[in-house]
C-alpha cells in the first residue's frame, strides 16, 4: 500500500541562533509539537538526525533520509549563526489523517502563529507525494518535489491538501 511523503519548508524571520523571544517561542513550540504529531493516527515516521550530532541542519547525519537539502531560493545562510529555516520530512499512511493531525492540537496553534515566525516567500510551504510502502523519502527528493510544485502547480508528482491526487494519479476528492 503506498504511503504519503510530506516535505515542509519555511524561511524564518530571524536566525535560529537569535536569542530573541520569538525564536525561543518557536523552538519551544516545536519541541512540544513533534511528540504530539508522532502519536497521531496515520503518522509513520519523520526525519531525525543521528543521536549525538552537532552543528546545523547541513552538518548533521540524517541516515537513510539523506543529506540535508534546501530549495534553491533559500539564501539566508548555512552556518550556525545564520541558519534561518524550519524544515520537516515525514511519512503518513493517509492524506485525511495527515490533514487531521496537522490542523489540530499544538500544531494548529503553531500554524496560527506562522506569520510571526516565517517570512512570506511566495513559494509553497509544503508538498506531498506518494511513495512505496516502506520507502524512505530523502531531503533532496522533498526539495525537488517542492520546487516542482512551485514551478508547475499541483500534479500527481507533488501536490497539496486542496489539490491532491490519489496514488494512481487521479485527482483527489477533497
Amino acid at each position: 500500500m503506498p504511503q504519503l511523503a510530506l516535505y515542509t519548508f519555511g524561511v524564518l524571520k530571524a536566525p535560529l541562533a537569535d536569542p530573541g523571544p520569538l525564536t525561543r517561542e518557536l523552538h519551544d513550540r516545536g519541541e512540544a509539537v513533534y511528540p504530539e504529531i508522532a502519536r497521531q493516527p496515520g503518522y509513520v515516521a519523520h526525519a531525525e538526525p543521528a543521536p549525538g550530532g552537532r552543528g546545523t541542519h547541513f552538518a548533521l547525519d540524517w541516515g537513510v533520509w539523506g543529506g540535508f537539502a534546501v530549495p534553491s531560493w533559500y539564501g539566508k545562510g548555512r552556518t550556525r549563526d545564520r541558519v534561518a529555516l524550519a524544515a520537516t520530512l515525514s511519512v503518513w499512511t493517509d492524506l485525511r489523517l495527515a490533514r487531521d493531525a496537522i490542523y489540530s492540537g499544538l500544531h494548529r496553534e503553531a500554524l496560527n502563529r506562522r506569520h510571526d515566525w516565517f517570512e512570506r516567500t511566495g513559494h509553497p510551504p509544503y508538498a506531498f507525494w506518494w511513495v512505496a510502502d516502506g520507502a524512505i523519502p530523502t531531503w533532496r527528493e522533498g526539495v525537488g518535489r517542492l520546487e516542482h510544485l512551485h514551478d508547475n502547480g499541483p500534479a500527481p508528482y507533488a501536490f497539496t491538501f486542496p489539490r491532491s491526487f490519489a496514488a494512481d494519479g487521479t485527482p483527489g476528492s477533497q
